[in-house]
């Protein structure tokens, strides 16, 4: 029984395959001319002696089928070989190729954006960590940068002094023939004192 079936199934597949076949010839029918239009009427004709061959055994294993004993149709296995129909209409081999389209067209780029992130995490180099003597050096180095620091600190104050007492302290440069300047006389303190106190 499951092999009658099985070859029931067989024969509706091919004869869903050579009646799309058929079709498509109708259709390049129209538009052919000449020797063109010769072949495929041939075509066309063995198609239609195929198609009647393929009925007749689809009949004939449904007669093998309604010759069998009613108690063997009824098994379990006969409820669960029962095909069921592929999405939207779709043969199988046509639900295939759509897979098969998507995988590739979907999986094949994240495959690629994958193996390019592996690929840039390889190639970046770690840097190495500074050895013992270069951070050494580097202290060293800028304990020296502080010390010459404190010094140009040191030396410009210095220079700030030594501009600020020749500035401040010294007196004008007397020119040639010119008297030095007298230092002017304050009258006593006592003196000041008498006069405001008669004022």
């Amino acid at each position: 029984m499951s092999a009658l079936r099985r070859r029931g199934e067989l024969l509706s597949n091919q004869l869903q395959s050579v009646s799309g076949r058929r079709d498509e010839l109708a259709q390049q029918l129209e538009d052919a001319e000449g020797t063109n239009r010769k072949g495929i009427e041939d075509r066309i004709a063995q198609l239609d002696a195929r198609i009647m061959r393929i009925e007749g055994d689809i009949a004939e294993n449904g007669r093998l089928l309604a010759l069998a004993p009613a108690g063997m149709l009824n098994t379990p296995e006969a409820n669960t070989s029962v095909a069921s129909p592929a999405p939207f209409g779709l043969s199988s081999d046509q639900v295939t190729g759509i897979t098969i389209v998507g995988t590739i067209l979907v999986m094949f780029p994240l495959a690629l954006a994958m193996a390019r992130n592996l690929w840039r995490r390889g190639s970046r180099q770690v840097p190495t960590p500074p050895s013992a003597e270069s951070t050494q050096r580097m202290e060293r180095l800028e304990q020296a940068v502080d010390a010459i620091a404190i010094e140009v600190e040191r030396i410009s104050e210095g220079q700030r002094f030594v501009t600020r007492l020749l500035t401040e302290g010294s007196a004008p440069a007397v020119s040639v023939g010119q008297k030095a300047a007298e230092p002017a006389r304050l009258p006593d303190r006592d003196s000041i004192r008498a006069a405001r106190e008669t004022a």
